[in-house]
Formats: C-alpha cells, structure tokens, sequence
C-alpha cells in the first residue's frame, strides 16, 4: 500500500509517495537514483549502505523508508558543499589512503561522520567501535582508522596514552 511521506534528504525538504516494504537502501538508490549508498550483503552485516538518519548511522538496507517520515537522511552524496569541495573527512580518506577500492567507503565515511558530529575528540577506540559494523573488502582499516583519526581532535595537545592492565596494576605506554 503506498502513502505519502516527508524528510529532509542531504539538506532539501522533500514528498513522495513510497510503498511499505520499500527499505531505505530501495528508496535511496532506486527511487531517489542517488547510487553512492551501496549494497552490499542485504542484511545488515557488512555497513556499505550506511547512511545518517536524525544524526545516527543506519543500515539503509534494514531501515524501513516509511520510517524516514519526519526525519533527516544524510547520504554520502550529501556530505560535499555544493561547489564540489569535499567534506573535511572525505578529504581525509583521500589523503590518507582510506579509499582503496571504494566499495565501503561511503558507509565508513558516514559512521565516522556520525561518530565524529557526536564525539569530535574520538579515541582510536571510538572510531573503531564506530566503525565496527563497516567491512572493508581491500582490509584497509589502518588507513580507514589513520583517515578519521585525522579530522578528530583526540590527543592533539598530548601523547596519545594507551593504558593496560598487568599483574601489577594498570599502567600507561
């Protein structure tokens, strides 16, 4: 059955008319015709149809477009300023090699962007439980991880300190 229904869609106010068992992942790519939303496994486990919804990050290809109703959806398509300028994370990922094949990075950018709006000092740990959720086929992650560590502002006036536990106690290298 279809309805209508109203989002913000990478900054534009939009209406449409969608049917029920429409994902998010069908109506990003092929009602909206915008691609760099991918798919990848289909059911939640690989994260290269990550998109951000009210400033979280989401698999599209389990997300219900009915549920988008009201809401704000952010695309990779929506990250770039309108003159082309890139957002200062997708720079990052290409200047540090975060992009290798591609075909994930949309849906690491997005959890790093998501991650990085909410905690802009994100720890190595941080970013990596964010991206947690997101494989990389090429297994690029030190310079995915090296490509978000960038744009945080973690450790910027101090060593980076890893603390462990041993025997002994807890102690910091």
């Amino acid at each position: 059955m279809a309805h209508e229904i109203s989002f913000i869609f990478n900054g534009n106010a939009m209406k449409m008319n969608i049917e029920d068992h429409w994902t998010l992942l069908h109506l990003i790519r092929e009602e909206l015709g915008y691609t760099g939303t991918k798919e990848g496994c289909g059911s939640g486990e690989c994260g290269a149809c990550t998109v951000i919804v009210d400033d979280k990050a989401v698999n599209s290809c389990l997300y219900l477009a009915a549920e988008i109703d009201g809401k704000q959806l952010t695309t990779i398509e929506g990250l770039a300023a309108a003159d082309g300028t890139l957002h200062p994370i997708q720079k990052s990922f290409v200047e540090k090699g975060g992009i290798q094949c591609g075909f994930c990075s949309p849906g690491m950018i997005l959890s790093a962007k998501a991650l990085l709006d909410k905690t802009p000092n994100a720890s190595e740990i941080d970013i990596k439980e964010a991206i947690a959720g997101n494989l990389c086929r090429c297994t690029g992650y030190v310079q995915i991880i090296d490509s978000i560590k960038a744009v945080s502002g973690y450790g910027e006036d101090e060593p980076h300190v890893v603390a462990f536990k041993t025997d002994e106690g807890e102690r910091g290298e």
